[in-house]
């Protein structure tokens, strides 16, 4: 069964790896433009580009999946099947017509809930104790597919968001392989969501990465492990006179329960009393510095810094 698989990131990189160790028949790539990258600004290929170079699959990058010429290419393909893992693209329902056994979609949360772009980040900052991954049906409409499978996990209070894409990368490999043979041998059953309960996961904008710590230190703590270890959250603290960009990384829940004045920071301890409760910090990034444990940056104090 011929397969054509759409993804970028480094999490659809290591499936598409997996898929190949298992002798998927994987035609062709697609995966978004060569984009700049560091400090150069140098064109650099996606994680998935490279898998599929060192697999020596033709590889396409439209920059638009709605082009004419892409649409031809891809029918010229004569693939069954098209398998997306966060490709960063909404395909065309031109498209979605053309392999005569569909399009199938992982998504990392559990459908219908965290339907968008930042499923894992936007569960995190909820608090949820259980998540997962499904396999759906495509549709032009975002993330609204009839689920093929799904598999979940729970989901410890002191997890980030690097972990839970770890462990949401691993669960997806061997639930996507089963979908993948099951679709050998006839179009798999599915189940349509239910529209009264979804929920939505939209994409992490700048502004949101800025702590406000007048927030309750549970909302506080969710925020920092959604956004470890990219792109991360961060304030502004003054240190020795200068005012200095701070990413934080991990934080502990110290309590969730005491009011006290916001933006108290305990040297001896490294918390911080938020609007309700506090947090103390395990893991930071001072700016122009490399990421360090909370004790660390403390033993380097000279005076304790304004939050």
């Amino acid at each position: 069964m011929k397969i054509v698989y759409f993804g970028t990131p480094l999490f659809s990189a290591a499936v598409l790896r997996y898929l190949l160790h298992k002798k998927g028949e994987i035609v062709a790539v697609v995966t978004q433009p060569d984009r700049p990258k560091g400090r150069s600004g140098a064109l650099a290929p996606s994680p998935v580009c490279e898998v599929a170079k060192e697999a020596s699959i033709p590889i396409f990058q439209p920059e638009k999946c709605s082009q004419e010429y892409f649409l031809q290419e891809m029918a010229n393909l004569g693939a069954s099947l098209y398998v997306v893992v966060a490709f960063g693209q909404i395909l065309p329902q031109k498209l979605l017509d053309i392999p005569p056994l569909g399009c199938i979609n992982v998504h990392a949360s559990l459908l219908p809930l965290y339907r968008g772009a930042a499923p894992m980040q936007r569960s995190l900052m909820d608090g949820v104790s259980e998540t997962g991954v499904s396999i759906q049906k495509m549709v032009r409409q975002l993330d609204a597919g009839d689920v093929i499978a799904e598999a979940k996990i729970p989901v410890p209070l002191e997890m980030t968001f690097g972990e839970l894409e770890q462990e949401l990368r691993e669960l997806s490999k061997p639930l996507l392989l089963s979908v993948i043979e099951a679709f050998k041998e006839r179009i798999p059953p599915a189940a349509a969501q239910d529209t009264t309960k979804v929920t939505l996961a939209p994409k992490i904008e700048t502004e949101e990465c800025e702590i406000d710590w007048s927030g309750s230190a549970e909302k506080i703590h969710n925020k920092i492990r959604a956004l470890s270890p990219r792109p991360g959250a961060w304030c502004w603290i003054e240190v020795e006179g200068e005012k200095r960009r701070f990413k934080i990384l991990r934080t502990r829940l110290v309590s969730t329960a005491e009011i006290g004045p916001v933006k108290h920071f305990s040297l001896a301890e490294g918390t911080i009393q938020c609007g309700i409760g506090s947090v103390q910090l395990l893991e930071v990034q001072p700016e122009s510095k490399k990421i360090m444990s909370g004790v660390d940056w403390l033993r380097g104090l000279k005076a304790s810094p304004k939050f």
